[in-house]
């Protein structure tokens, strides 16, 4: 399993929280950080790595 961090993102693009995911791939990550989106957006990272960005207002995705 790979560690992957989704960060909760809020006003002035600043981090408010952020959420541990042990998932075997990116997909896998993706998929598990895209149930955490609500009226915050997500920014998935696997270490130093931007995987994906999630932007709630639009329910879009942005893979890196």
């Amino acid at each position: 399993m790979t560690a992957y961090r989704a960060y909760i993102v809020g006003p002035h693009s600043r981090s408010i929280g952020v959420v541990n995911l042990d998932c075997s791939d990116d997909d896998q990550a993706v998929t598990s950080a895209s149930r955490l989106v609500d009226h915050h957006d997500v920014e998935l990272w696997q270490m130093d790595r931007p995987v994906a960005r999630f932007e709630a207002c639009s329910k879009q995705v942005f893979r890196k």
